[in-house]
């Protein structure tokens, strides 16, 4: 089976983007797989640090690993913001395919000392390394206020040139507006695409991840993909319509207690968000 570097490759050549969709529980990950299986995509599985503690990062690498070989698809698995040399490391011992070392609330210099770091572990075990510069703030959830943008955390296209230079890392995620979480209303802030176009200008061909996917809108999700994005992920959007399917579900017969005849409504609802997801990204049928 073809890599993940060769999917971004691909993707960078034929302009989409690979999704990247965050689970901490088999029914979601079930979601992402059959959508995936539908539509011949490749995707990637995301785990943050409290995702990985809850769902167990040893458990998350097995799971990946037998619907990779059941499937036949390019599934991979990411460790989304870990925050330290020490658990990054315990990712790629334990079998994770990739790592996103989240080194965005540190001074510059000091992030370009530990993504080096995970990027001289990683290579010798052929993994990649996602690097940050800028912080993008939230939490995977829904909020009723957007907070406000700080542009002092937005990602400065000289600083991320720098970055990537100094740290060798193999993609970059930057901040253009985007948020962790996702307004009840539904729709998040623009992308300030002129910023993502002066990063693509200074760093180039480089590989660019657009963190806060959920609520982003459809076009400027299309144009970040132009200007270079070649990953997007994607969370709360999952997480509303589980929360949201279970709750109806459950509503709509108070006494059911098995899972199993509840649960695959609850599945049906997040598979369809990632078929959306993946059609809007154009990584379907690319396998």
């Amino acid at each position: 089976m073809p890599s993940l570097k060769y999917y971004f490759k691909k993707a960078r050549k034929e302009g989409f983007a690979i999704g990247q969709f965050n689970v901490s529980n088999l029914e979601t990950l079930r979601a992402v797989i059959l959508a995936a299986q539908n539509l011949k995509s490749p995707v990637i599985i995301g785990t943050s640090e409290r995702e990985s503690q809850f769902l167990g990062m040893r458990q998350a690498v097995s799971l990946v690993k037998t619907f990779r070989k059941e499937t036949g698809l390019p599934i991979f698995l990411n460790l989304d913001h870990g925050r330290s040399f020490r658990y990054i490391k315990k990712a790629i011992d334990l079998g994770y395919d990739t790592c996103h070392f989240d080194g965005s609330k540190l001074k510059l210099r000091e992030n370009i000392k530990i993504t080096k770091k995970a990027v001289k572990y990683a290579r010798k075990r052929d993994i990649l390394i996602e690097g940050e510069v800028g912080f993008v703030s939230g939490s995977s959830t829904l909020f009723t206020k957007i907070p406000k943008l700080n542009k002092e955390d937005f990602t400065d296209p000289l600083k991320a040139k720098n970055f990537i230079r100094q740290t060798q890392v193999d993609r970059l995620a930057v901040n253009v507006g985007t948020l962790h979480g996702m307004s009840s209303s539904g729709r998040n802030p623009r992308v300030n695409l002129k910023l993502l176009k002066a990063i693509k200008k200074a760093v180039g061909n480089f590989l660019l991840v657009l963190h806060g996917g959920s609520g982003v809108s459809e076009k400027d999700i299309r144009e970040a993909i132009k200007l270079g994005v070649v990953k997007v992920n994607v969370n709360t959007e999952l997480r509303v319509a589980y929360s949201n399917t279970l709750r109806k579900v459950l509503r709509g017969n108070p006494k059911e207690m098995v899972p199993y005849k509840y649960m695959p409504k609850v599945i049906k609802a997040i598979e369809k968000v990632v078929e959306r997801k993946i059609k809007l990204f154009k990584s379907n049928n690319k396998i």
